[in-house]
């Protein structure tokens, strides 16, 4: 149940409250005077002051309030507080609310009024609340990872990248293959930097095979290697990338991509460590920390015949799957800004930023703000200098559907305020739309 303070000297002022609120399961305190509101403040959680600007009796200058509210305001700096006298000082009133009190009632006060900014000033300070201990419990959990893994100077912020290298960080020490997934251009291959930095080969090779730049023809030659003459254009004996990584790390970016031939071979060399080169019948032996990355949709393709159940499952012991960046929006200001050459964001520019939705992901916004730095005149980027297309428009009267609800309160993790926020709605309009569409409120 919330609680409110009330300070007032007036008896009957705090008796008449104690009785609206506990009306409305709102439960109350009561202190007659500035120092005993103080003292209750230092031992007691509450959610909302409610306090008078004249406690001496003939004064109506409303000093004593706004001493009193200086010293909530610097003790309690997010406490939210409602003026209320029976002298109403407009100019003080004003300078009161610009220095943060939520509002200012006069005496006597209209119930419906009052209840009604108790009520949405409890909720929003509980939802600002829970937002505040989320951010905290993300902020210490990424100096955490920070602090006790080689993160390889990865720019991140947001949720949704912590719980992949958490699972990257905490895998990295086993011996076991890694597949990451995810759309092109997200940063697979910074991840697998980061599993081989915190792996027990941290000091061997990590080498890096694209199985989709490479023809067919040739991938088993950069995997296995080949001796003189084992194709057309061989003329001299070559390791390939499994010799290279020998005590490190492979990574096999596009492992989709490999021909089923090749699937074969590289089933082997993870079951044994063994492989000939082409051309070859000299067996050799590796000792190799395979990560494969791919942004296709294996399990179709074992479907379709195209990739290997059972490799799949050999590569598939730890999968990480890596969202696309308009999936992890706490990302893109932090990497924009790591991307610029000297140069600062401008409001518009974040907002254009935030609001693009990245089809090609980081690699996309890399090369957005690498542009804008050198087209951009002066030191601050515009949003016209990023040359995003401009997003449509909603129409004024348009309702988010009842799934942008769903998925803004998941974002949110379930504060409403937040969530209201994102969705251009006030709080009140958020509650009704939900009620409407059967979205039950969050607990």
């Amino acid at each position: 149940m919330p609680t409110v303070l009330i300070i007032d000297d007036n008896a009957a002022v705090a008796i008449a409250l104690d009785v609206l609120f506990s009306l409305h399961d709102i439960a109350s305190l009561r202190a007659g005077s500035p120092e005993e509101g103080l003292a209750i403040l230092g031992r007691e959680p509450v959610d909302l002051v409610i306090q008078d600007m004249n406690f001496t009796a003939d004064t109506t200058s409303g000093e004593e309030g706004v001493a009193l509210f200086r010293e909530i305001r610097r003790r309690h700096p997010d406490l939210p507080v409602i003026l209320l006298t029976a002298w109403t000082h407009l100019d003080a009133a004003v300078e009161l609310i610009k220095a943060g009190a939520a509002d200012y009632l006069s005496k006597p006060w209209n119930d419906e009024r009052l209840l009604t900014t108790v009520t949405n000033l409890i909720e929003l300070g509980q939802a600002n609340r829970a937002l505040n201990q989320r951010l905290q419990r993300e902020r210490k959990a990424k100096r955490e990872l920070e602090q006790n893994f080689d993160l390889r100077g990865l720019v991140w912020q947001d949720p949704a990248t912590e719980r992949v290298l958490t699972l990257a960080c905490q895998v990295a020490r086993a011996d076991v293959p890694v597949l990451i997934t995810g759309p092109n251009g997200t940063g697979k291959e910074r991840i697998a930097e980061i599993i081989q930095a915190n792996s027990q080969v941290a000091d061997g090779p990590f080498v890096v095979l694209n199985c989709g730049a490479l023809p067919s023809e040739l991938i088993e030659a950069e995997l296995f290697g080949a001796d003189a003459g084992a194709y057309t254009g061989a003329s001299k004996a070559r390791e390939g990338k499994f010799e290279a990584a020998d005590g490190g790390t492979l990574f096999l970016d596009e492992i989709g991509n490999l021909p089923l031939a090749g699937q074969m071979k590289l089933l082997r060399v993870l079951e044994t460590g063994r492989f000939e080169r082409l051309g070859s019948n000299r067996e050799r032996q590796v000792k190799v920390r395979v990560i494969s990355a791919t942004n296709a949709d294996l399990g179709a393709m074992i479907r379709a015949g195209s990739f290997r159940e059972d490799l799949f499952y050999r590569l598939n012991v730890i999968e990480l799957r890596l969202p696309p960046l308009a999936a992890r929006p706490g990302d893109i200001l932090p990497l924009a800004l790591s991307f610029l050459r000297g140069k600062t964001l401008h409001p518009s520019a974040e907002a254009a930023l935030q609001a693009h939705t990245w089809p090609g992901n980081v690699r996309e916004l890399k090369n957005v703000m690498a542009r804008a730095s050198l087209l951009a005149q002066g030191d601050v980027i515009k949003a016209p200098d990023l040359g995003l297309p401009v997003a449509v428009a909603q129409v004024a009267d348009a309702e988010p559907d009842r799934e942008a609800i769903v998925q803004a309160l998941a974002r949110a993790g379930g504060v409403v305020a937040q969530a209201s926020a994102e969705l251009g709605l006030s709080r009140q309009a958020l509650y009704r739309r939900m009620e409407r569409l059967g979205i039950a409120r969050p607990a």
